[in-house]
């Protein structure tokens, strides 16, 4: 019985590695920080919206992207889609707790990229001028 123990653990103690280029891991962190995938978890954080609601308001996504891009996060678990029965048809995209999750700590980088933009801008200057204008 001895082999028996621990079974359930073993399988719930999985390492995953998002460095090895088999890891499931790897995908949904590329859904996740993709420039698509990382606006649409950030537009939903506030609240659900509808396809075209989020198409607004994550400006310059075309609709097969935002399309493709809401079917990867819902497959990975991250958005889900709700279909209201009723007529005209409506659907509503929400995060899940683990999309909220995740939303919440891109929100914190998008922050902190959007407050030190204007360091980023000189940068981007010295650099072009150190490059003969590129």
């Amino acid at each position: 019985m001895a082999s028996d123990t621990n079974t359930d653990t073993d399988t719930d103690s999985l390492a995953f590695d998002v460095f090895s280029r088999a890891c499931p891991s790897r995908s949904t962190l590329e859904h996740v920080t993709g420039r698509w995938g990382g606006l649409t978890l950030g537009a939903l954080y506030e609240e659900s919206l509808r396809f075209n609601e989020l198409r607004r308001r994550v400006d310059g996504v075309s609709e097969k992207m935002l399309s493709q891009t809401l079917h990867a996060l819902e497959r990975d678990g991250l958005v889900l889609r709700e279909a209201q029965p009723v007529n005209p048809p409506r659907v509503d995209y929400e995060l899940t707790p683990f999309g909220r999750e995740v939303a919440e700590k891109l929100l914190g980088l998008i922050h902190c990229v959007e407050g030190r933009m204007d360091e980023v801008l000189a940068a981007r200057a010295r650099y072009d001028e150190a490059r003969g204008g590129r």
